[in-house]
């Protein structure tokens, strides 16, 4: 059988160089609750949201304003019973200049169909690669999550936080 890695591109105006300070900022972007170094060779960085979901990341390839590569050292799911399904898969950001135009083709290698959550991945990464990230390269500001405060649909319906109505 034939597994396909998730997969999204997006494309902006700026810089390669913007968008790697971007990508490297994963604070901007992904979640206001990472903590260590991002954007040196060999950091290593812890992200939470909640008690849904958590993962430790080494960055194990940087190439200014080209490159970035996560490697996943451990990750918990709230909502899998396989909590395996990140362990030993990379986070791969992409940089490359399109005539005028910069693409970020983002890949999370070891993310495929078969995976239990697959689709709340995927849907996560589409809104933090093509909306929260695409936003800060572009317009200076990401949609990063944080402590009671879910940016995606899932994050929404899986967090700890009550409806206060």
């Amino acid at each position: 059988m034939i597994t396909s890695d998730f997969t999204t591109t997006i494309v902006v105006d700026q810089s390669p160089k913007e968008a790697f300070k971007a990508i490297v900022n994963p604070e901007a972007w992904w979640s206001e609750e990472i903590t260590g170094g991002t954007s040196e060779l060999g950091d290593e960085f812890s992200y939470h949201y909640e008690d849904v979901h958590s993962c430790r990341m080494k960055l194990s390839e940087v190439a200014a304003d080209k490159k970035v590569v996560w490697d996943v050292l451990e990750n918990y799911f709230k909502f899998t019973k396989d909590q395996s399904e990140w362990l030993d898969t990379q986070v791969i950001f992409e940089i490359s200049e399109r005539e005028t135009k910069t693409e970020i083709k983002f890949t999370h290698k070891g993310l495929v169909p078969e995976h239990e959550c697959y689709d709340i991945c995927k849907n996560a990464w589409t809104q933090y690669i093509q909306e929260s990230l695409f936003n800060l390269i572009t317009r200076g500001k990401g949609q990063p999550n944080g402590k009671e405060k879910p940016t995606t649909p899932d994050e929404e319906r899986l967090g700890a936080v009550p409806n206060n109505i």
